[in-house]
């Protein structure tokens, strides 16, 4: 699996509404892959999870400071 692509936190913060969903879907669904992968040991870079799982925690910060509502 190549490197992950994360944004900083600048870019996360100017970032829509819908443009700001679609990127925690998609990291969301990334975490859930490599969860998998790592359960049937096809993952090699477990280092990864955590920073993804951070990353998906900063997006939701994010999110519920803008004051949107999470589904």
């Amino acid at each position: 699996m190549k490197e992950l692509k994360m944004k900083s936190t600048k870019d996360i913060s100017a970032l829509k509404e819908q443009d700001l969903r679609d990127e925690i879907t998609s990291s969301e669904k990334k975490l859930f892959e490599m969860k998998m992968k790592k359960e049937l040991n096809e993952l090699k870079q477990t280092h990864l999870i955590k920073p993804l799982r951070r990353y998906i925690a900063a997006l939701k910060t994010i999110w519920s400071a803008k004051g949107f509502n999470i589904d």
